[in-house]
């Protein structure tokens, strides 16, 4: 199989275009990352990362979104390849980079391929206690999002199992920060901002109904979950109903490749 039989056609920005309409566009097409172009030509991607970094930045904190352009919050996250690459070398590529894959053709972009084309063509077998993370990072509702949105950068994951007396109450994801942070920053004064960031928590901002899974679910139902809800990753509880683990997409691309 070639990466042309599964790739898909992404969402384009251009990258004099501002972060808060990109972030509509996000909310409008329901996706977390979009190719950005110039002149039809492709100079990267943004992701939900790359905008989270971006927003929370001090220097910046002060200005609102509709100020800040897309060309400040480029990924350079993706790998070129052409459309008859065999899907196997593409997800070498993908694991090596930990971004996607663009299909180009004399310079055109011609669709990509992310994480999700490649869980939707495999089988998978075993179970989800196999493969998760046995230890993911946690927050608790009282931490700040600032720390939260540390952790997400530095530890390189997309969201945070929130915990509260030992018990998994929510979920912070990057796109969860970032939409936060797009807010504030439309509706804080630029004198109040650096104190009232300080007093932004977890809990404000977290979702509260959270997609889990066990470790006893079987890989192929969670793969499922995981599509039909469209998250990164999922929480994983034991018999006990305590987080155990943490699925994420990077373990399945591993399990694939494996």
């Amino acid at each position: 199989m070639q990466v042309k039989d599964i790739m898909v056609q992404p969402y384009r920005i251009d990258k004099s275009d501002t972060i808060s309409h990109a972030l509509d566009l996000m909310e409008k097409k329901n996706t977390k990352r979009l190719l950005v172009v110039h002149d039809d030509q492709v100079l990267g991607v943004l992701t939900m990362r790359s905008l989270t970094e971006q927003l929370g930045t001090r220097k910046k904190l002060s200005k609102p979104a509709s100020s800040l352009h897309v060309a400040t919050a480029v990924s350079d996250n993706f790998v070129k390849v052409l459309p008859d690459t065999d899907i196997r070398d593409a997800l070498t590529l993908m694991k090596k980079k930990s971004g996607v894959i663009i299909v180009t053709d004399n310079g055109n972009a011609l669709g990509w391929v992310t994480p999700q084309e490649l869980m939707k063509v495999n089988h998978f077998s075993g179970f989800v206690g196999e493969v998760m993370e046995k230890s993911p990072i946690v927050v608790s509702p009282s931490d700040r999002v600032s720390h939260a949105r540390r952790l997400i950068l530095d530890k390189n994951v997309g969201r945070l199992p929130v915990i509260e007396n030992g018990k998994l109450v929510g979920i912070v994801a990057e796109d969860d920060i970032a939409f936060a942070m797009r807010s504030f920053r439309d509706l804080v004064a630029d004198n109040q901002q650096d104190s009232r960031i300080r007093n932004l928590l977890v809990g404000d901002i977290m979702t509260r109904s959270v997609v889990s899974v066990y470790t006893n679910t079987p890989l192929a139902e969670a793969v499922q979950t995981m599509m039909k809800h469209d998250v990164g990753g999922v929480p994983v509880l034991n018999l006990e109903d305590e987080l155990a683990g943490f699925l994420a997409r990077r373990n399945i691309i591993n399990t694939i490749e494996e």
